[in-house]
Order: structure tokens, then C-alpha cells, then sequence
């Protein structure tokens, strides 16, 4: 899922506006390159971040300490939007109009003067909206273009979890295996057992004399399943035969008899591999998803984005409003156009926690809100189907998971080499 413009930009707007303190207690709190954070900025800020605390746990953190956190966040978004700048990333006053135009959709009003209506009525300007839409739109498109280019995923990783899932090698073969079946009765006495196991050895020698297996299996063989077809269990997936088969016919040539009889519960089996067909990559599930997706800001809590999707998961269980038309209307993802729908997908092309909660949903259902890095999300599954997933979408889906486990990482390293490139000046309350 890719980053999209924040539609919460409104709420945000507003959420701000009513923590905003009296403009005669405003100064600059840092400098980062050409750009300020403002004491009304960081009052915003942390009135917010007290809502959020006392939303998730009911304590309040450390006034200090918190207020050292969002200085230094917001000094955090000061150089992504700078560097930004300073890249010649720049979005244009028609894609800015659209992003406008997607706030007013998504919040219900009937036209952007509605907008600047609302704004100024809570005591906002309209040109610092657009702004602060702006700097978003920069600090998503700059994060998406250089943070992924730093993630080094190598060939040699990839294989080494392929090897991890071991059992993908294993299902991506078909077999056509054949047995002589030679029962052992319950209760057998060590002089019985001897004497089975010696009538299915000679079995084996027989063919690897030249005999034919099937006349063998015919003659022989006590599995009554079989027996008329000369042994042939026939072609199918290899996690289809006991694994007791599979590991004995992983190191037979086709047209070989394995060299010992198997020992099972039901007795002892002679083995030949008839057919091998090495598939390019094995059956997966495919789910179909659907997704309602809000993307959190530094003023705008994760809680109140889950809240905000609880009530819409209500409307939409109640008929009030459809799933399809609730993602067009509010999602702020790439996906919202199409009613949210984000096709067929194998696993591994999600972040773990919006994956893991897909996969827990019944077709048809819808999740509770699910907080991920991209945001808060309601997810709904449409469809499920098992296909044949080919050698290159295994690697790519392997990939991609090893690329999402150094993400945080890659981020961190790199806005930290950012900072140090910026000119950062933090100040002290001017005295009156």
C-alpha cells in the first residue's frame, strides 16, 4: 500500500484550533534551515498527544518529557519538508486543488467556499491549510522516492527464507508413486516381522533384477487399492502422499526403487517413482480484499482515527451507508476510486499486521479498525482462491517481506542523516 494524501487534514485543521492558545503567547521554539516551529505549533501539538495518552491509557506522561517528544517531531517533519524542497520535489497548484477538493469530499461539505467557511468560523486561514496540505503531500512523495532506494534485499537473502518455508520446494512437485505393500498384523512377533520385511526386500531385488514392478505389485502387493493397477497411486501433488513417501522418493530417480522397504503402521512398502514434474511454484491462497484506510498525523491520534472507522464499520453493517461507496468517500489510499478494492493478493504483499488480520476474516466480514504503519484501517474480504504462485513471485513475495522487516530501520537511518545535514537551532523562551 502505497502513502496517499491525508485527507485528515481538516480534522486536523480543527483539532488545532480549538488547543490553539492566545497568539500574544506565540514565539519561534526552533529553527530547522529556513523554516520555524512555533510555540502555537508545539501547544497544538501536545494538546493532541495528551488527548491520545489519555484516550489509550487514561495516565498522563511526563509534561516534560512530552513536550520534548513533540519538539522533536516536529522538528522531524521541518527537515523532511526542507529537504524536500531543497530536491526540487514540488507539487503543483492543480494537484494541490484536487487535494483540497478530496478534504471536502471527505468531510461532507458542499464546496471548498464551505471549506474556507468552516476554517475561518474556527479561526484558521485558508492559505496556511493549503500549506500545510502542501508540506504533507512533499514529505509522503520524498519518503516514498528515497526510504525503499535504501533497502538492500540480496539474492542470497532471498534464498535463505526460501529455504526457512522448506516445505515450498516440496509442494511444488508432483508425483505418480508406485508400492508393493506387504502387511504386517497387529501383534506380530519379532520372527513375523523379520520374515515380512525379508518377502518385501525380495521384492525389491527382483525388480532391480529386471522384473516388472506392476507384475511384482500384482503378485505381491496386499494393498487391495492398488494392486490391479500394478502398484500406481498416481499423479498428484507431492504433499498429497504421506510424507513418509515423499522423503523416501526425494532421493530416487524416476523408473528407481528405493533400496529398503518403508516400515509403516500398516506394514512394509517397496517404492518406485513412476514420475517426477518439478512445478516453477506451488498453490497459495489469494484473498481479495477490500480496505477503508485513514492516515493518522502528528495532531490527529491513531484512537481517533479508530474511532472515526468504528462508526463507519456501524453505518455499513447497518445498510446506511455501502463499503464501496464509504472507501471513495473517506479512504485517503490510492484504492479509494475503486471502492477500495486492492485486487487479487498472495501472502507476503502486505505489511504483518494488515495480513495477519486479513487472514483471520470469514468472506464477507469486515475487520475492527487495524492500526499499521500506513495508517488506521477497516479491511473487508470479498474473495478467496488457491493459484499457482510461479518461482518469480516467490522470490518477489519473499522480497518484499525482507524489505518490510528493514523499513523502520532504513527510515530511522535515514532521517537521522538528514538531521545531520540540517541546520537545527533550538531557543529558549524569550523573557518579557
Amino acid at each position: 500500500m502505497k502513502h496517499a494524501l491525508s485527507a485528515l487534514a481538516l480534522t486536523w485543521a480543527l483539532a488545532a484550533s480549538a488547543a490553539t492558545p492566545p497568539r500574544a503567547s506565540d514565539y519561534i521554539v526552533a529553527v530547522v534551515n529556513n523554516d520555524a516551529v512555533t510555540e502555537v505549533e508545539v501547544q497544538q501539538a501536545l494538546a493532541n498527544a495528551r488527548e491520545q495518552a489519555r484516550q489509550q491509557s487514561g495516565a498522563m506522561p511526563n509534561e516534560a518529557d512530552l513536550r520534548r517528544q513533540t519538539i522533536d517531531r516536529l522538528v522531524n517533519e521541518r527537515v523532511i519538508v526542507t529537504y524536500a524542497r531543497d530536491m526540487g520535489v514540488r507539487v503543483d497548484e492543480p494537484e494541490l486543488d484536487r487535494a483540497v477538493a478530496n478534504v471536502v469530499t471527505a468531510n461532507r461539505l458542499a464546496s471548498v467556499d464551505a471549506l474556507r467557511e468552516r476554517l475561518r468560523a474556527d479561526g484558521l486561514d485558508f492559505k496556511r491549510f493549503r500549506d500545510n496540505l502542501r508540506d504533507q503531500i512533499l514529505a509522503e512523495r520524498v519518503r516514498e522516492r528515497e526510504v525503499p532506494a535504501r533497502i538492500k534485499v540480496s539474492d542470497a537473502d532471498v534464498d535463505a527464507m526460501l529455504a526457512e518455508r522448506g516445505a515450498a520446494r516440496v509442494a511444488s512437485q508432483e508425483l505418480n508413486l508406485a508400492q508393493i505393500l506387504i502387511t504386517v498384523p497387529d501383534g506380530a512377533g519379532e520372527a513375523e516381522v523379520a520374515e515380512r520385511r525379508a518377502l518385501a526386500q525380495g521384492a525389491i531385488t527382483r525388480v532391480r533384477g529386471g522384473e516388472d514392478f506392476g507384475a511384482v505389485a500384482r503378485e505381491l502387493s496386499q494393498d487391495t487399492g492398488t494392486r490391479a493397477q500394478g502398484g500406481e497411486m498416481g499423479q498428484k501433488a507431492a504433499d498429497r502422499y504421506p510424507d513418509l513417501f515423499t522423503a523416501a522418493a526425494r532421493g530416487v530417480a524416476v523408473g528407481d526403487v528405493a533400496a529398503e522397504p518403508l516400515r509403516s503402521g500398516a506394514g512394509f512398502h517397496v517404492i518406485k517413482v513412476l514420475a517426477r514434474k518439478e512445478n516453477a511454484g506451488m498453490t497459495v491462497t489469494q484473498t481479495h480484499p477490500r480496505h477503508i484506510l485513514l492516515r493518522p498525523s502528528a495532531e490527529l491520534s491513531a484512537e481517533t482515527a479508530r474511532q472515526r472507522l468504528g462508526d463507519l464499520r456501524t453505518q455499513i453493517d447497518n445498510g446506511r451507508i455501502s463499503f464501496e461507496d464509504a472507501a471513495r468517500r473517506y479512504s485517503e489510499d490510492g484504492s479509494a476510486q475503486g471502492g477500495g478494492d486492492l485486487g487479487w493478493v498472495s501472502p507476503g504483499q502486505f505489511v504483518p499486521e494488515f495480513e495477519q488480520a486479513m487472514g483471520k476474516l470469514d468472506i464477507g466480514a469486515i475487520s475492527q479498525p487495524v492500526v499499521s504503519r500506513f495508517g488506521v484501517h477497516l479491511i473487508q474480504v470479498l474473495e478467496r482462491r488457491q493459484a499457482q504462485v510461479d518461482l518469480r513471485q516467490l522470490r518477489d513475495q519473499a522480497r518484499n517481506v525482507l524489505r518490510e522487516r528493514q523499513y523502520d530501520k532504513a527510515y530511522a537511518e535515514w532521517l537521522e542523516e538528514l538531521r545531520g545535514r540540517a541546520w537545527i537551532e533550538l531557543r529558549e523562551k524569550p523573557e518579557r
